[in-house]
């Protein structure tokens, strides 16, 4: 069974999540934005071994500590797609501009790419490319526990920005409407920030798709 953790970190509250595989203590983390010491505690914790970093884009809040977790535990940064790669080339651009400590660029030791598969222990996610937050944004899917990880593509109640450098709003909405919303209304995803919804939920009531703005 995958299991997870949603770990709140920075001042933006971004959701890093940490997913293990409940019967081989393989863990993952997803988004590390920042505050590896207690990351790494937590995992400790639990009594689980991290296996890799995982990144759904290249924004700084979302991938803050992955180079520093990489150095300290040998794990391998996976993701995103590698048209972010010119994210992650400006995060000491990025660190200057929300007034974070300095993050140095790094090239992951894997991009990813639509439909390419990731292992954790005995469990498996799917990778989706859905761009428009940013162009090599990808959302992790598990189907049989019917729980997607969707980065800033999606939120409770909203939609990602895109007014950030390559983003694009019809982009976005046809990753969620195409490829988000027809894996089915009960699948809960963890969002970049903010509260856990499902697609059913958001296809009803989300107003940025109930009355979208083309």
């Amino acid at each position: 069974m995958l299991k997870y953790q949603i770990l709140p970190v920075t001042q933006f509250m971004q959701n890093c999540t940490l997913l293990w595989c409940d019967e081989t203590n393989a863990a993952a983390l997803v988004d590390p934005g920042g505050e590896m010491k207690h990351l790494l505690s937590v995992i400790a914790n639990h009594g689980l071994t991290l296996t890799a970093v995982w990144l759904t884009h290249g924004h700084l809040d979302h991938v803050g500590a992955a180079d520093e977790i990489r150095q300290a535990t040998g794990c391998p940064i996976i993701g995103p797609h590698p048209t972010d790669a010119f994210w992650l080339q400006a995060l000491p651009a990025q660190s200057e501009m929300f007034g974070f400590p300095l993050t140095e660029a790094f090239v992951p030791d894997r991009w990813l790419e639509e439909g390419d598969i990731l292992t954790l222990g005995n469990q498996q996610l799917q990778v989706l490319h859905c761009p428009g937050h940013t162009p090599g944004h990808v959302v992790f899917l598990h189907q049989p526990s019917k729980l997607a990880l969707v980065g800033d593509v999606l939120f409770q109640g909203s939609i990602g920005r895109t007014d950030f450098p390559q983003g694009n709003h019809s982009d976005l909405i046809a990753s969620i409407t195409e490829k988000l919303l027809p894996l089915g209304d009960d699948i809960t995803f963890i969002p970049g920030h903010g509260p856990n919804s499902t697609f059913g939920r958001e296809r009803l009531s989300n107003p940025f798709l109930t009355q979208p703005i083309w």
